[in-house]
């Protein structure tokens, strides 16, 4: 007779694939939202998580997913059954840094990121992906694959007109919008199942997010470095689409370390200083202009700029 609390051999530790971490939007909800994640977890095995902090959110959780769909679930979840409202952050995948002295690291979060003077090397998870989809969609969905790092395998028609391809390709590079992207291109005629497989070398950089030169950890995220100047210029646009204007300037930064990949600027709301000039010196009005000018300084050194929640989802827009 086996010992009743012996455990059944065979059975293992749900893995999580996908990392983001959920804040409170009011930070005196924080208790409320650990109360609230620990009943979520009495009915949902999968999903993991453990306390964090952030500089631009506060208190918080970095949450472990099985998926971008069981992320969104979670959050449909607190919402609707605990009346919770969450900001939740990029979404990202585990990495693993070994470093000069030998040591590996994991890596969970763009914030957990080393110096890169300490890192060796960078090792990400790789996945084997099969897509069965109509002979007609072989091209475009190639070309999608290819573009997210994925080097094809295999190519096996099932009848005249379906066709299996097998994909190797970064799981960092699928867990955005790429099941989005596969259904529209394929016309909703692709399925997509993937299986981990094992962990490469890879160069891999952490992208900072600047708002007027302050580091935003909550919009950081960890890309290949051949894609990290495209990845900020596009971040850096639908920044400036998604915060709002303030009475200052914001200057929207995205940085590799101390270097600046890309720029945009957020002009500002501005308060016309000459309505009441009618004619007159223009000594006067470059006057008036200058003294506006001199009070956003100022303004700008105190203003601490407002992120809408869509912004820290952002990433997840860009095409």
């Amino acid at each position: 007779m086996s010992n009743p609390g012996e455990a059944i051999k065979g059975f293992e530790d749900v893995k999580p694939m996908v990392f983001a971490g959920i804040y409170p939007v009011e930070t005196s909800e924080f208790e409320e939202l650990r109360a609230s994640m620990e009943k979520l977890q009495l009915n949902d095995a999968s999903l993991v998580w453990e306390p964090e902090t952030s500089a631009a959110l506060g208190f918080g959780f970095r949450c472990g997913f099985l998926g971008l769909l069981h992320m969104e679930i979670i959050q449909e979840r607190l919402e609707r059954e605990f009346n919770m409202t969450v900001i939740t952050t990029v979404p990202s995948v585990q990495f693993k840094a070994t470093l000069t002295n030998g040591k590996t690291v994991d890596i969970n979060a763009p914030s957990e990121m080393p110096d890169p003077t300490k890192i060796d090397y960078i090792n990400e998870p790789f996945i084997r992906a099969q897509i069965i989809t109509k002979s007609e969609f072989i091209g475009p969905i190639i070309g999608l694959c290819m573009d997210r790092r994925g080097v094809i395998k295999n190519q096996n028609y099932l009848t005249s007109d379906r066709v299996e391809l097998t994909f190797e390709m970064p799981l960092a590079e699928i867990v955005f919008d790429f099941f989005d992207k596969l259904k529209t291109i394929s016309k909703g005629y692709a399925s997509l199942d993937y299986t981990l497989i094992d962990w490469r070398e890879s160069d891999m950089v952490k992208l900072d997010v600047q708002l007027n030169g302050e580091k935003i950890d909550a919009l950081s995220a960890i890309v290949h470095r051949g894609k990290a100047q495209e990845w900020g210029r596009k971040l850096c646009e639908k920044l400036k689409e998604l915060i709002p204007r303030h009475m200052f300037e914001v200057a929207i930064q995205a940085a590799i370390g101390q270097k600046i990949v890309a720029r945009e600027t957020l002009s500002a709301i501005r308060k016309n200083v000459l309505a009441k000039c009618y004619g007159g010196d223009i000594s006067r009005k470059r006057k008036l202009l200058e003294k506006q000018k001199k009070g956003k300084k100022r303004m700008r050194q105190v203003g601490n700029v407002e992120i809408p929640q869509e912004a820290f989802m952002a990433v997840l827009k860009i095409d």
